[in-house]
């Protein structure tokens, strides 16, 4: 018997993953459903992505191929949640191979990449029964299944980054969650681009693990929050006006209050390594992510990057403008 959608029919996603200058942690329903301002995220799509193929199978079984292979005759046996909950999710549950190839490590990274995963699986499963899914469709079942049936203690940017690409503010609330695009020129991307650096700590740890920690101070915790909260509101300004420079002071001090948070954000390896980045003459730098590990954001000039190059593996900050796209449907 055939797969019950269509016969040798193969779809192919790509779904950016993003890197958050500002805000992160304000995402968080405990803190964004309970403030009276909610919370806020500025950040921007990356050229890095997440790539997924559906292809149809002679059989009514389920091939998954990631850093694992699993082939089941029941979906509902897959060890990959996401992937199983997104074929849940969209219907698509038998006679399908599903194959995903990122760009960049697909976990612990600090970049959203398993958001990414889960937003570019709807993304191909929803086109292979013959769907199209918005931008915003895609963010908010993404997190339908990370934080609401998986019980992931994660924020809510991640989803909406991959899914709408660009550079964008991010408020979350009781409302929900609402987007923003800042609206920059083509000379702001370039001076983004170029002052800017990704340098890989060769370290990772899951965001869920970071972020399931309970600090000894929540009140604490909450205050720092609300410091980050308004740093985002500077990031906006800044980004609208081209300001790099100040950007870059300011990812530092956001460094300095999200470290506060837990003692997993960071650790002495990390903190090293931060010293270094800011000894070889950064003006700015922030982990990204929940912490552990991944990649730090850097503010440099560009003459400085084959320093960093000796801290680490580097990549430039070039923007993906178009989210979550889907970029072959054939036979």
């Amino acid at each position: 018997m055939w797969g019950n959608y269509a016969a040798q029919l193969m779809i192919i996603s790509r779904t950016p993953v993003r890197v958050s200058f500002c805000g992160g942690g304000t995402d968080i329903d405990s803190f964004s459903m309970s403030e009276s301002e909610g919370g806020r995220v500025v950040s921007l799509a990356l050229d890095r992505h997440i790539h997924v193929i559906v292809n149809s199978r002679f059989d009514d079984m389920v091939r998954l191929s990631y850093s694992n292979m699993e082939l089941v005759n029941d979906f509902e046996d897959l060890e990959h949640e996401l992937a199983r909950e997104a074929m849940r999710m969209t219907g698509v549950t038998s006679g399908v191979e599903i194959t995903t190839i990122a760009d960049i490590p697909s976990r612990g990274t600090g970049l959203g990449s398993s958001s990414a995963v889960t937003v570019g699986l709807l993304n191909a499963l929803h086109a292979y029964a013959g769907r199209e899914a918005s931008a915003e469709q895609l963010a908010r079942e993404a997190c339908e299944i990370e934080i609401d049936i998986l019980g992931q203690p994660i924020g809510r940017q991640d989803q909406y980054a991959a899914a709408y690409g660009g550079v964008n503010s991010i408020r979350f609330g009781p409302e929900g969650v609402s987007v923003e695009r800042i609206d920059v020129s083509e000379e702001i991307i370039e001076r983004l681009s170029n002052d800017f650096t990704l340098v890989f700590t060769g370290m990772s740890r899951s965001a869920s693990e970071v972020l399931s920690e309970t600090p000894e101070d929540e009140s604490d915790k909450f205050a720092r929050l609300r410091t980050i909260r308004g740093q985002a509101d500077q990031a906006y300004e800044m980004v609208v006006n081209g300001d790099t420079s100040g950007l870059g002071s300011l990812i530092g001090e956001a460094w300095n209050a999200k470290r506060g948070i837990s003692a997993s954000v960071s650790g002495h390896d990390l903190d090293a390594m931060h010293e270094r980045i800011m000894a070889a003459g950064a003006s700015g730098a922030k982990l990204l992510g929940a912490g552990g590990g991944g990649f730090f954001l850097v503010h440099c000039e560009t003459g400085i990057r084959e320093i960093l190059a000796s801290l680490g593996r580097w990549i430039p900050l070039n923007i993906d403008m178009t989210g979550s796209q889907i970029i072959y449907k054939g036979d």
